[in-house]
């Protein structure tokens, strides 16, 4: 007996898109974006006060990140248990996230632009929303260990660029210059959200030097924390978080197409999810 492979599947699958959510997988999505919305909005939730004792998550952070690591690999074992992925998806899920984490050793600290989010939106869009969930918190938590970014906002982090990995695999269909210009309008505005989002992780603990029209207010209502955010991110993080936008847009107008094909490439030659068929050989001497 020999194995061979079920090509007419596997390009069904390529055709068809990323790989699917089972319903164990879409549970295990769930559940930790939803774990990663709590920790960020426990404050606003619970009315916290700059002087707590939890400034700045230095109370919840380990514990967030103690949870999130677990939680990522239920992500993955849901997703082999149910044929979604296997052994081949998780070898690139981990080349992926070490090439990741070396890109964003080239980003500048001065401007903000950095080339870290390049690989996760071609391979949420290609691999799916599980893949890329995984790969962008991975991707950030390898990158913070190479660049010596490990502290409490490291698990913030990780969930932010999980969300755009996840997020790039729920873009419609589209096709050649359409497809590309798609996710480079998606990069930019993933690349502003991702600084909005992360900014929530401190900024209700944060009182020095700051205007009262831009700080947090215990016990105020949703609107005025909203326009007081807004302030706040328009006052000192827009200007930080448009070169990261800028530049997620470019890499993808430049060089998402050929990332886009040699993904798409690797996952027809792999066939992600396509179970092997078993034919028996024929001998090479028998008669026509």
């Amino acid at each position: 007996m020999t194995a061979a492979s079920a090509p007419s599947a596997a390009s069904a699958a390529a055709r068809n898109g990323p790989i699917r959510l089972r319903p164990r997988s879409t549970i295990a999505l769930a559940v930790v974006s939803a774990v990663g919305v709590l920790a960020f909005g426990w404050p606003f939730l619970l009315g916290a006060h700059p002087s707590s004792a939890s400034y700045a998550h230095t109370a919840d952070a380990p514990w967030l990140f103690v949870a999130v690591l677990p939680l990522l690999l239920v992500v993955v074992l849901a997703e082999l248990a149910e044929g979604g992925i296997d052994a081949k998806a998780i070898a690139l899920l981990g080349v992926l996230t070490a090439c990741g984490a070396a890109l964003r050793t080239l980003g500048g600290d001065v401007t903000g632009a950095s080339p870290v989010f390049f690989l996760l939106m071609p391979a949420g869009r290609v691999l799916g929303r599980g893949f890329g969930f995984t790969l962008g918190a991975l991707t950030l938590f390898g990158s913070a260990l190479l660049t010596g970014g490990v502290g409490p906002w490291l698990p913030f982090q990780m969930l932010a660029a999980g969300w755009v990995g996840l997020f790039a695999g729920c873009l419609p269909r589209a096709s050649g210059r359409l497809e590309i210009w798609l996710l480079a309008a998606y990069g930019a505005l993933a690349g502003l959200l991702y600084g909005a989002i992360t900014d929530l992780w401190f900024w209700p603990f944060t009182t020095s030097g700051m205007s009262a029209q831009i700080s947090y207010v215990p016990g105020g209502d949703w609107l005025t924390q909203a326009h007081h955010f807004g302030a706040f991110y328009l006052a000192t993080s827009l200007g930080w978080d448009v070169p990261r936008a800028v530049a997620n847009a470019a890499l993808v107008l430049l060089a998402g197409r050929p990332v886009l094909l040699a993904l798409r490439r690797a996952a027809r030659k792999a066939a992600f999810g396509v179970p092997a068929e078993f034919k028996d050989a024929v001998p090479r001497d028998s008669a026509a």
